[in-house]
């Protein structure tokens, strides 16, 4: 009954779809060392990229030609073609890079080395280190403002997102969020940069220019106890109408207003949902599902999950990448 299920959603998806263009979803599976290819069109792997040891930050660059690894056991990011698969070449990225994220400017690569704590400054046409920023203990979360100005790095034990400006690469604030800051993403007119906390369970709302906390949004599941509830990854819609946030072990994403940041809903994924991607369209979100080893496929306007895609294990990162 799933499997028909499932066939019936991704058939529905395809028809929905209408002449919107194909295209790939990457999702990097941090225990099996391998990149999971979800086809659009069908919803299914199409292809099993082997990767370097513990794959977690993933993202496409090079006009989408290229897709981006962080292969934190092997202290390296690793490049693929995003059409053949082949393995071109490796960065430096300093020990255990986890997430990074790249400038407007398609060039300068920022990466949070986890065990160092550091950000390094990679710039990818010399494919060369440029900097290394000292920054909190356990860095992860990286933000960068839609002008390119500045970017925002989060450090799970100092508990602080660092405002990090991207010509200097001198830290030029720093703010206290609550309990283990996860992930850090900017509002696309760059009013606002949303941090999540997963101990706090809270997304710390920060004005970018004063460097100030200005709201703080909670969350409350019925029949769960707080201290499952722990936000992570965090997708807000380029036209800022709507905003998710994955839970954790709570197996939710939360559905939130982004001007008001009222919770409108909390929709049920698979088992430790991580990290969030939207299509290139965003009609479309994709949560991966770190237990249960899946990725759940949200219809944005209709806030439904209408799919779920079996991939590698501890699936940990998504991106799409249009054809």
């Amino acid at each position: 009954m799933r499997t028909l299920m499932g066939a019936i959603a991704a058939m529905a998806l395809v028809a929905s779809a209408g002449e919107a263009a194909a295209y790939k979803i990457f999702v990097s599976n941090e225990k099996s060392n391998t990149v999971s290819v979800i086809d659009s069109e069908t919803m299914a792997v199409v292809e099993t990229i082997d990767v370097g040891q513990r794959p977690r930050g993933i993202t496409v660059a090079d006009g989408n030609k290229h897709l981006l690894v962080a292969v934190g056991d092997d202290d390296t990011v690793e490049v693929y073609d995003t059409d053949t698969y082949e393995r071109l070449y490796t960065l430096p990225s300093g020990p255990d890079p986890e997430l990074f994220v790249l400038h407007p400017d398609g060039v300068h690569l920022y990466i949070a080395n986890e065990d160092d704590n550091l950000v390094t400054v990679v710039d990818l046409k010399s494919r060369s280190m440029v900097s290394e920023i000292p920054v909190g203990v356990e860095p992860e979360g990286m933000g960068v403002s839609p002008d390119g100005t500045y970017i925002v790095n989060t450090s799970e034990t100092t508990n602080m997102a660092h405002f990090i400006d991207t010509e200097s690469h001198e830290i030029t604030a720093n703010v206290l969020v609550d309990q283990r800051p996860r992930f850090a993403e900017f509002k696309s007119d760059g009013s606002e940069v949303w941090v999540s906390s997963e101990i706090g369970g809270t997304v710390s709302v920060i004005d970018p220019v004063e460097h100030k906390v200005t709201h703080k949004i909670t969350f409350e599941v019925p029949g769960l106890r707080p201290e499952a509830i722990q936000p992570v990854g965090i997708a807000i819609a380029k036209d800022m109408s709507i905003a998710f946030v994955a839970l954790g072990p709570a197996n939710r994403v939360a559905v939130i207003d982004p001007a008001t940041y009222e919770v409108l809903d909390y929709l049920l994924v698979g088992q430790r949902v991580w990290q969030l991607g939207f299509s290139p369209d965003q009609d479309l979100l994709f949560t991966t599902n770190g237990v249960s080893n899946d990725v759940s496929v949200i219809d944005v306007a209709d806030r439904e999950v209408v799919n779920t895609v079996q991939v590698g294990e501890f699936p940990w990162g998504v991106v799409a990448r249009p054809e």
